[in-house]
């Protein structure tokens, strides 16, 4: 599981480097990562540039169906109220995420492995949100 978040983590600093939220996803089948995204929202000015739908869109296209059964979804933030809706559409079994935006979501479960990345998480997240007011 931790390998997973570590993967995701490594998206999310992907996008940060492109001044990006730093936010980043792994979906996994089977024991495999089938995709992996990041942020590109403000690059492509597009507003579904979220990183878990991304992912979807990958991992629908990788299993040529649109039913995401057996499949985890590891991200470094929770899911937004958009995402969450894609999630239970494409029907992804569990989602783990480090660090929450909410305390009364009880769909997704909030995972407390990974504390040190967690931390170094929320260091990179401040320091997104830190450089654009500065």
């Amino acid at each position: 599981m931790i390998e997973y978040m570590e993967q995701a983590y490594k998206e999310a600093l992907k996008a940060y480097k492109k001044k990006e939220i730093p936010v980043g996803v792994v979906i996994v089948k089977d024991n495999k990562i089938i995709s992996k995204a990041y942020n590109n929202r403000q690059k492509k000015c597009n507003v579904l540039g979220h990183a878990e739908i991304k992912a979807i869109q990958k991992a629908e296209k990788k299993l040529k169906d649109w039913r995401l059964n057996d499949c985890d979804m590891y991200v470094t933030l929770e899911p937004c109220k958009m995402c969450e809706m894609i999630i239970k559409e494409c029907r992804i079994n569990n989602v783990y995420y480090l660090l929450s935006q909410s305390k009364d979501n009880h769909i997704f479960i909030q995972t407390n492995i990974c504390n040190e990345l967690k931390l170094k998480y929320q260091k990179l997240i401040d320091n997104f949100f830190k450089n654009l007011r500065d």
